[in-house]
């Protein structure tokens, strides 16, 4: 990703400290661009509610601080996602105080997609780390992209389930992306880049801090339909995951433990204030694979996912596509490219309806990128 002149301006706002989404949106209301806002003096901007340390900061930037995140973008994998970008995630837009710039590494098309948080314990029992892991696997074979915090404990189970069977996952950081924490999940964090999508609003060079990981929460609840939550302690970090998706109108879902548990107090404090119980990952997929559908339809009838000849409705034009989509797939394995020579369409517009075929249960994904009908074959 080139570091243009825009690209510029946002690094500036990004680096500097104190400034939120509301102090921006202001900002913006009174210039044209960003470029616009790192070119007016301190004052005018201090006028604008900013304090004097943030101001100086987007005009006269950290001149280490900001070559090192140029130089970071300049690698193929690596991007900045700023407000205004076609693949900001829109739910997370939705969410309050967004962070105005996200650094990804991997897939940032993953960001929009449905995804189901998963979060818990860094102390998580054996029985945490097998329910987290199976949960991620049905929900991640059902069209869901699973979304945690690269924690230890329950957080690396989730993850790990989905890269074994090369499903994608979003990991969300609490530091700068060149750096991992923890230390030991390099491994896992590097397998994530290459299936899913590593994300963080803290630009390349910050070291992990307690205040931010529950501002990095806030995002893992934000991106995603709803936050499950497997195990956690009474002041478990996962509990306040929860309170933020409560808050952004997110549906929060717990897992019931042992009463003599303390990593089950967590959950039982959350079914107790409303949380949804949950015994099994087909609870979770029939409360949103509805919102996940109505999401994905509206984005084909909005743009160019299908191409409806004139004067035909939206809604038939999806309807005829889809038909023909399962028509070409047959009842035998076929990969996404073998799907587009036999459909003639794109290759994102076949993906977004196997998403949303998948999400209803009529396809299920194999390994090696195939996927099949469900159902027994027809003789």
């Amino acid at each position: 990703m080139s570091t243009s002149t825009q690209v510029a301006g946002w690094l500036h706002l990004a680096l500097a400290p104190g400034l939120g989404p509301a102090a921006l949106t202001r900002l913006l209301a009174s210039f044209d661009s960003v470029t616009e806002i790192c070119n007016q003096s301190a004052s005018t901007l201090m006028e604008g509610g900013l304090s004097a340390a943030t101001a100086n900061a987007i005009i006269d930037p950290d001149v280490r601080r900001l070559a090192m995140a140029e130089r970071w973008l300049t690698h193929d994998a690596h991007h900045l996602i700023c407000w205004n970008h076609v693949d900001y995630p829109p739910l997370l837009k939705d969410a309050a105080q967004s962070p105005f710039a996200l650094f990804v590494v991997g897939n940032p098309v993953l960001l929009s997609l449905p995804q189901i948080a998963i979060v818990g314990s860094r102390s998580a029992t054996a029985n945490g780390v097998e329910t987290a892991s199976l949960f991620a696997r049905h929900l991640s074979n059902s069209g869901f992209t699973v979304t945690s915090g690269l924690a230890l404990g329950i957080d690396s189970a989730a993850h790990r389930a989905c890269v074994e069977q090369s499903k994608p996952t979003v990991a969300v950081c609490g530091t700068g992306l060149d750096r991992v924490y923890p230390a030991k999940n390099a491994t896992l964090a590097a397998a994530i880049e290459q299936c899913g999508a590593l994300v963080s609003e803290f630009p390349p060079g910050v070291e992990p801090h307690k205040d931010h990981f529950p501002r990095r929460n806030r995002i893992i609840s934000g991106l995603s339909l709803g936050t499950l939550v497997v195990e956690a302690g009474i002041h478990s970090g996962a509990l306040i995951t929860a309170g933020y998706a409560a808050e952004q109108g997110r549906e929060v879902f717990a897992i019931p433990g042992s009463i003599h548990s303390p990593q089950s107090k967590g959950c039982h404090r959350l079914i107790k204030q409303g949380a949804k119980m949950v015994e099994a990952a087909a609870d979770i997929i029939e409360e949103l694979a509805p919102q996940a559908i109505a999401r994905l339809r509206e984005t084909q009838s909005g743009g160019e996912e299908l191409r409806r000849e004139p004067n035909k409705p939206a809604d038939s034009a999806i309807t005829a596509g889809y038909e023909k989509l399962l028509a070409a797939m047959g009842w035998d394995p076929v990969s996404v490219d073998g799907l587009v020579k036999r459909c003639g369409l794109t290759a994102a517009e076949v993906s977004s309806m196997l998403l949303i075929l998948e999400l209803e249960g009529q396809i299920e994904s194999l390994s090696g990128g195939r996927y099949q009908r469900k159902g027994t074959k027809q003789q």
